[in-house]
């Protein structure tokens, strides 16, 4: 769910984490002027104080931009300080690498694309635009206002300009590229489109401002540093991603894929101990894929999410139906103790999830996908057991419901999937009466009041649903009772 409005001790939190972000990062700018100056700080703020203090402004006034701009476009990022230290933590990588190459090979050969690469991974696609061009404004500023102290690599007029519009450039095709990307395979070929904006940028600036124009300069200079500028940008990208992921639990498509993998721990512990949960998982999430792409919501995201929705049956497999052999163990239960056990794998789950330090969205999923519906079939028996009365609160799930679109897919898909079982007949007509008494039933129980889903979209998800349920239960033609053998 969107971020509308920002609590008093959220904003309080977000500034805090911005001056400490702000700091972090100029800290960072100043060891990099540092770089060539043989750690002289003192005589260099003494000498250069005025190019010091430019720097800084400029660091204070970008980042004070960064804020008014997320408290208008995207409160989600000021609401998590760790999404703030991100972002502060990407810059100073950037930075870093950018002093380190320009020292130690050439400033030609800088990794321009980089930061534009890592932020459409974690970000939405306006705010990559948006942060990369502040990076490439800071970066421009370091080039000319560090220009007259570093002796040891000198970065004229048209090399620091040539650069920042590369940067710029090349980070601008990056966002859009690899919005798309999945595979790291992909990553390498965008590596050689990256390539055409550099070498344009540099060509025009550099080659037509450059004295004498040399076989040397165009082959090394410029042809080999320009292209070397992808090159350390895509390794960078490759080996700083996963530590981000892990670091601020980001689900990124490579992250994504990963966690579904058959080498992932949980979907190792689920195929070993709870195998008819993840038979069941892996149904819902082919469910909660097709819907997710047919309403516009990320599909692998979905998907992942189904694959985790119902881990907290870890805990007590035996007793769901699904891992169950035959024999029902909730027969020698009261149904208040079987609402306890049911009704706890959602929390489980959640639990479960934030101990392996997976990401947030996996245990909002988990402990929402149920909302806050009763559990029937035990609140029917309770009924059968007693005068009547009882407070079906306490035999429903206990929240919250749904809070993005994905996690109410996944709790049709969910709910569909394990009704379509008890059908004996399975035919496209029943299968779509089924679900769309399911989707009408968590409507009158307001399961969807937060997530902000249209009547639009569940009639999409209810069509999806059906047609992806009746070709997973397909009839299939009676086989003859014959006895083949190979004797004559």
């Amino acid at each position: 769910m969107n971020k509308t409005k920002l609590t008093n001790k959220e904003i309080a939190k977000s500034v805090f984490a911005f001056l400490s972000g702000m700091a972090f990062f100029a800290l960072v700018l100043f060891l990099m002027l540092m770089l060539s100056e043989t750690w002289q700080i003192f005589t260099y703020i003494r000498e250069h104080w005025r190019n010091v203090l430019t720097i800084g402004v400029t660091v204070a006034v970008l980042s004070a931009i960064m804020y008014i701009y997320f408290i208008f476009e995207n409160k989600e990022v000021l609401a998590k300080c760790s999404h703030i230290f991100e972002i502060f933590l990407l810059f100073s990588v950037g930075a870093a690498m950018y002093a380190i190459v320009a020292r130690y090979v050439d400033p030609v050969a800088r990794p321009g694309s980089f930061v534009a690469m890592m932020l459409i991974m974690l970000y939405r696609r306006r705010d990559a635009i948006f942060l990369n061009t502040v990076f490439a404004i800071i970066m421009l500023v370091m080039d000319r206002y560090a220009n007259e102290q570093l002796t040891d690599f000198t970065l004229n007029l048209y090399v620091s300009y040539a650069t920042f519009l590369s940067s710029f450039c090349s980070g601008i095709v990056a966002i859009f590229l690899f919005k798309n990307i999945k595979t790291r395979v992909g990553s390498v070929g965008a590596a050689f489109v990256l390539l055409l904006p550099v070498i344009t940028i540099n060509a025009a600036l550099m080659l037509t401002n450059h004295g004498e124009l040399t076989t040397e300069f165009i082959l090394v200079d410029f042809l080999l540093f320009s292209a070397l500028d992808c090159v350390f940008s895509v390794l960078l990208f490759f080996f700083i991603l996963p530590l981000f992921e892990l670091i601020f639990a980001r689900l990124t498509p490579f992250r994504l894929r990963e966690l579904t993998s058959d080498s992932a721990k949980i979907i190792k512990l689920l195929k070993r101990n709870a195998l008819g949960t993840y038979n069941h998982s892996v149904v819902v999430a082919q469910l909660a894929e097709a819907c997710a792409a047919a309403i516009g919501e990320d599909p692998e995201l979905a998907r992942t999410a189904a694959y985790y929705h119902d881990v907290g049956k870890l805990k007590n497999p035996e007793m769901f139906s699904e891992n169950q052999g035959g024999e029902n163990l909730h027969k020698q239960l009261t149904p208040e103790l079987s609402v306890d056990i049911i009704r706890s794998h959602t929390r489980d789950g959640a639990k479960l999830i934030r101990k392996n330090h997976l990401p947030e969205f996996l245990a909002d999923v988990a402990v929402e996908h149920h909302g806050t519906l009763p559990i029937k079939y035990f609140y029917a028996k309770a009924l059968k057991m007693s005068d009547g009365g009882l407070n079906m609160g306490s035999y429903s799930y206990s929240g919250p419901t749904p809070t993005t679109k994905i996690a109410a897919i996944i709790m049709i898909a969910d709910a569909s999937e394990a009704a379509t079982r008890s059908l004996s007949v399975r035919t496209p007509d029943k299968v779509e009466a089924l679900v769309k008494s399911l989707i009408e039933e968590r409507m009158n129980l307001d399961q969807f009041d937060d997530c902000d889903i249209t009547m639009r979209e569940l009639s999409i998800i209810a069509h999806t649903v059906t047609s992806q349920l009746t070709g997973v239960y397909h009839t299939r033609v009676q086989y003859p009772k014959l006895v083949l053998s190979n004797k004559k």
